[in-house]
């Protein structure tokens, strides 16, 4: 078993120094233009799905976020056009680089604190988010004394348990 945690350690270092390496770089002012007009749409798009309005409604639902994505889409359309304009003239743009393993080792702390609500969610029970995560964060940061997995787990069903029986908190 050690051997097998051994090797897992080693491939998962030899990945990391392969992300370590590899950087994205992107004209930020550019991407988040284009994204966020794209978002605005999005949301535009999908508002009279979403937000029933009733005619006797002198400000109705959709006045505010019709309004906010407005302004979104036209500050997109500026800033979108200011950085072709500098494209054009050959101005410097503004770059962002990124580094691959950071983002990735983000997305997996991310993906770890949804798992943990999407479980709580679905099963109704507090405890078995809590037990995902504190399992998710112990593996994520490659914890191998097996105490600390029983101490965790423990921890985290006595402290529902207290909340839950002890002070009537039903979450």
């Amino acid at each position: 078993m050690k051997d097998q945690l051994d090797r897992l350690d080693a491939r998962l270092d030899a990945i990391g120094k392969r992300l370590g390496e590899k950087e994205l770089r992107f004209p930020v002012d550019l991407v988040t233009g284009i994204l966020f007009a794209l978002f605005a749409l999005v949301i535009l798009w999908v508002m009279p799905d979403q937000v029933v309005v009733s005619e006797k409604d002198v400000v109705n639902g959709r006045a505010f976020p019709t309004l906010l994505m407005a302004v979104m889409l036209l500050c997109c359309v500026m800033l979108i056009g200011k950085e072709l304009y500098k494209l054009a003239t050959k101005q410097p743009l503004t770059w962002k680089t990124i580094n691959l393993l950071v983002e990735i080792k983000a997305l997996i702390i991310l993906a770890i604190l949804a798992g943990t609500y999407f479980l709580s969610k679905l099963t109704g029970l507090f405890v078995v988010g809590g037990v995902f995560c504190c399992l998710g964060f112990l593996i994520y940061f490659r914890c191998r004394k097996p105490s600390y997995y029983i101490i965790t787990v423990a921890l985290a069903v006595g402290i529902w348990a207290a909340f839950r029986f002890v002070l009537g908190v039903d979450f």
